[in-house]
């Protein structure tokens, strides 16, 4: 495995709409192996192709449910680590909720993005066998995070307010 230079605004692949995912190859499993070590080493909660130069539809995202509850405050939980293939989101919740979100190509800031506060994805795992999954808060913030990632969305755009934080404010781990 082997780290891979994430690529910052205003990296032109950032803003473009990737490519799917066809071959499901030894390069392919090497691939998503470094990313997730990447995403890992950053340190983020979730990495999309496009921000290792890649214009193609994979995203990794490792993220432990429930470690944003209360009563699991100082808890270290299992995290779960997930490979979005192709991925799509087929259902949306109405309700919709504001979050702080940050992200590993644009350091140095944050912003205030609504999101669906729930979703259904599917996707295609890392062996091309498709799936569907059912997220909600914080995961469901991370997954449409990265799946805007794929078509060249980033979270800026979204904002409804962006800003640099303070020394002195907690900087929140970036999605990606």
């Amino acid at each position: 495995m082997a780290l891979r230079q994430i690529v910052y605004l205003p990296e032109p692949i950032l803003r473009k709409k990737t490519k799917p995912v066809t071959k499901f190859d030894k390069d392919l499993q090497v691939l998503i192996d470094d990313m997730v070590e990447t995403m890992r080493e950053a340190p983020g909660v979730g990495l999309a192709a496009p921000q290792i130069n890649l214009p193609m539809q994979l995203a990794v995202v490792e993220y432990a449910e429930g470690e944003d509850d209360e009563e699991n405050e100082g808890k270290e939980l299992p995290k779960k680590l997930y490979v979005l293939i192709n991925p799509e989101i087929t259902k949306v919740s109405d309700e919709k909720v504001v979050g702080i979100e940050g992200c590993l190509s644009i350091p140095g800031l944050v912003g205030e993005v609504e999101r669906h506060e729930a979703i259904q994805v599917k996707a295609l795992n890392r062996h091309g066998q498709p799936f569907k999954i059912k997220v909600n808060g914080w995961m469901a913030r991370i997954f449409q995070h990265e799946i805007d990632h794929l078509h060249g969305v980033l979270f800026t755009d979204k904002a409804t307010r962006v800003w640099k934080p303070s020394e002195d404010e907690n900087e929140e781990t970036p999605l990606d």
